[in-house]
């Protein structure tokens, strides 16, 4: 409440009354507001679709209803609860538990996820830079020149992961020297004999932060080791979902910003946009409540947008992406409760053996 009520203080004065934007709302075109809401269905079940193509990755088989119920049900958990993030993501991993998936795929979609949302939102934040820069090189510079330089060295060193990752992909795989029965034997059971009794005992560290240290690195090594099992195409598509998740998000606050005849660009839009999510990301308030609204409302009042507009696109766009979502997501969460009254919980697929996961598939 504390962060709220200061993320309100700082623009104060930025706020118009009621009756400054009752009419702009009354004159704002409702064509545009159905695109805006159109735009925003759109982007949550591109989020859905994003986990299905995890899910799939490691070999669990779910449908878009059952995805996009999960999709509203996650929303309104963040949105509306503290810790709403934390609490999301528990929920999801117990939706995936019981749609078959084990332990160690269930944390691996779950954190996969997230990630593949955050590097997606920090890719359109560099290439909309980028853009920026192509449009206006010299005054980009002299304006953000450590920002400049930082974007290009991001996009020079994915381009360099990129054209790694293709190179060892394509590459085929040789081991140096002869290797026989005895040496397979011996890397397949080295971690055995390490600890067997009398043998040297291994260095473990010690203390509760040590301890939970080194078991945030086994499951790091858990979710780096599924990553890397799951088939290529999985994963591309992934961050394909994430990224038009995000792009079709922006088209819900350009669109709303069409409705109520905002003078901004679609640069300028996406730079406020992309700001505003980026705040998003630190778990202040649940769904950036109040932070966000005062983030949209200063910077697009500093982009040159009147007050009175602003407002009304900012309550627009947060009615549709958020406070509609809350009551969206306790009825698919009854839906869901219902539907897992009638169906059992699915049974984890088998573990494919290390000899037949590393051989290439025919797909």
């Amino acid at each position: 409440m504390a962060v709220v009520v200061l993320a309100l203080q700082t623009v104060r004065d930025q706020i118009p009354g009621l009756d400054q934007i009752e009419p702009v709302v009354a004159g704002g075109d409702l064509l545009w507001i159905g695109v805006a809401l159109l735009a925003e269905i759109v982007s949550m079940s591109l989020f859905a679709r994003q986990q299905l193509s995890l899910l799939k990755g490691v070999g669990v088989r779910a449908g878009l209803g059952a995805a996009l119920a999960l999709t509203y049900t996650r929303s309104a958990l963040a949105i509306s609860m503290p810790a709403g993030t934390a609490v999301s993501a528990g929920y999801a991993y117990q939706r995936y538990r019981r749609w078959g998936a084990g332990r160690e795929s269930a944390t691996a979609v779950m954190i996969m996820s997230g990630v593949c949302s955050f590097v997606a939102l920090a890719l359109l934040y560099v290439a909309g830079f980028l853009l920026t820069l192509l449009a206006a090189p010299m005054s980009t510079w002299q304006d953000q020149p450590v920002l400049t330089v930082a974007v290009l060295a991001v996009s020079a060193a994915t381009v360099a992961l990129l054209v790694r990752h293709r190179i060892r992909a394509r590459a085929p795989l040789t081991i140096d020297g002869p290797v026989d029965e005895e040496d397979l034997a011996y890397l397949a059971t080295a971690p055995e004999v390490a600890a067997a009794p009398g043998g040297p005992e291994p260095a473990l560290p010690s203390g509760l932060v040590r301890t939970q240290l080194r078991r945030l690195g086994q499951l790091l090594r858990d979710v780096v080791a599924v990553a890397e099992s799951m088939p290529l195409r999985h994963r591309t598509a992934a961050m394909g979902y994430a990224a038009l998740n995000w792009l079709f998000d922006l088209a819900c606050l350009a669109a709303v910003a069409q409705a109520f005849h905002l003078p901004l660009d679609l640069l300028q839009l996406g730079t406020v946009y992309v700001a505003a999510q980026l705040v998003r990301q630190i778990p202040i308030t649940p769904g950036g409540i109040g932070v966000i609204e005062a983030t949209l409302l200063a910077a697009l009042t500093t982009a040159g947008a009147e007050p009175a507009a602003a407002a009304a696109t900012v309550l627009g766009y947060r009615l549709l992406s958020c406070w509609l979502v809350i009551p969206a997501g306790l009825t698919t969460w009854a839906f869901l409760r219902r539907a897992d009254r009638h169906t059992p919980p699915a049974a984890a697929p088998a573990p494919v053996p290390a000899a037949a996961a590393a051989m290439p598939s025919a797909s």
